[in-house]
């Protein structure tokens, strides 16, 4: 059995995507659809519900006024906002599990950083841009969650930068993030986009949608706790009309606005 396969069919409970993403998947799948479909989903979880309120009144978002009502905090949010929340919370246990909080809180600033510049470029959206920095990292759960010493052996090899994470995976697991995640985003029938940032964000040239993957690369990169400024991928940040000077810059805004989200997440 290819290993890829095999590492995946081990994890049982990382097989299913979350329902009540899956909930929310459908219904925005919908030709049309209604805020109150989302909000029925929303206001039957009291979590999600104490959630949206605290973000929503949050300095992440800056409105002006205190609001307590979850309806009009999903109207002023709007149904793209809130499915991403939801999919951060909703998955915010499985990451944890898989990874002592650390790849939860890597994604969420992956996702605020991905948002971000696609706001201050017009790249991409921006609400598809959060959602694609946040998904990338899947595959990271299956190797974790298979071998968690060994799998922070891993970390503590790409942290001294002896060679690039997927190498290191490979060498350990027989297989890598990339591989496990591509098999991840297959089963749980993820969009194009979010399956390709999952399968490319390493190799943008490789898909066919190279643009929401080299962002997702880019602020993957920028984002590490140990951060090495050689590894930025110059000619996209140049692209965008980004000095590699201003990077630490970028680094440090994006971090404060991710802590934010993450403060109001936990």
């Amino acid at each position: 059995m290819d290993k890829t396969i095999e590492l995946v069919n081990n994890i049982k409970d990382l097989q299913a995507m979350p329902s009540v993403i899956v909930r929310v998947l459908n219904v925005m799948k919908k030709p049309t659809v209604s805020m109150k479909e989302l909000g029925d989903i929303v206001m039957y979880d009291q979590s999600l519900t104490i959630k949206i309120l605290a973000l929503v009144n949050s300095a992440y978002y800056g409105f002006s006024q205190q609001i307590s009502s979850i309806q009009i905090a999903l109207s002023l949010l709007g149904m793209v906002k809130v499915k991403n929340i939801i999919v951060a919370v909703a998955m915010k246990p499985m990451m944890s599990n898989a990874g002592d909080k650390d790849l939860w809180k890597h994604s969420i600033r992956v996702a605020a950083g991905c948002e971000y510049l696609a706001k201050l470029t017009k790249i991409m959206d921006a609400d598809e841009a959060f959602i694609a920095g946040f998904i990338h990292d899947i595959g990271k759960m299956v190797l974790h969650t298979t071998n968690p010493k060994m799998y922070a052996k891993v970390i503590e090899v790409v942290n001294s930068g002896a060679a690039p994470i997927l190498d290191v995976e490979k060498k350990y697991f027989d297989s890598d993030h990339v591989r496990t995640g591509s098999l991840l985003a297959k089963r749980w029938q993820l969009p194009i986009l979010l399956a390709n940032v999952v399968s490319y964000h390493h190799n943008p040239s490789l898909s066919s949608i190279p643009v929401p993957c080299s962002l997702v690369g880019a602020i993957d990169m920028l984002m590490q706790d140990v951060f090495n400024p050689n590894l930025l991928d110059k000619d996209f940040f140049k692209s965008l009309g980004i000095d590699l000077d201003d990077t630490e810059e970028l680094r440090k805004v994006i971090w404060q606005k991710a802590d934010l989200l993450i403060s109001e997440l936990t």
